[in-house]
C-alpha cells in the first residue's frame, strides 16, 4: 500500500475530507520522525512500538570489487510489532 493509497482508506474509513486524512498522515509521521529524532520511542499497546536501535561499527565486503571496508555505527529506525498485530496478521 503505498502512501497515497493509505491516505484513502484513512478517509473512506474516519469519514474526513481528503486533505484532512492527508494532514493527519503527515502529521502522524512528522510526529513519529520527530520523537525518534528526539531519542524518544512511540508505542500503541497491541499494535507496536517505533523505537530506535544502535547499530555498532563493522566489516563490510564490497560486492563487486570484493575489498573490506569499514561500515560506521550509525543510529537506525525500528519498529517491533505487538501481539494484536501479530495475532491479525497471523489470521487469529
Amino acid at each position: 500500500m503505498t502512501k497515497q493509497e493509505f491516505v484513502k482508506e484513512i478517509e473512506r474509513r474516519g469519514g474526513l475530507s481528503a486533505r484532512d486524512a492527508a494532514k493527519a498522515v503527515d502529521a502522524f509521521i512528522d510526529t513519529v520522525t520527530d520523537t525518534l529524532k528526539g531519542g524518544g520511542e512511540v508505542s500503541f499497546t497491541g499494535f507496536g512500538k517505533f523505537s530506535t536501535s544502535n547499530r555498532a561499527a563493522r566489516q563490510g565486503v564490497n560486492p563487486r570489487t570484493g575489498e573490506r571496508v569499514q561500515i560506521a555505527a550509525a543510529r537506525v529506525p525500528k519498529f517491533s510489532a505487538g501481539s494484536a498485530l501479530k495475532t491479525a496478521v497471523k489470521g487469529g
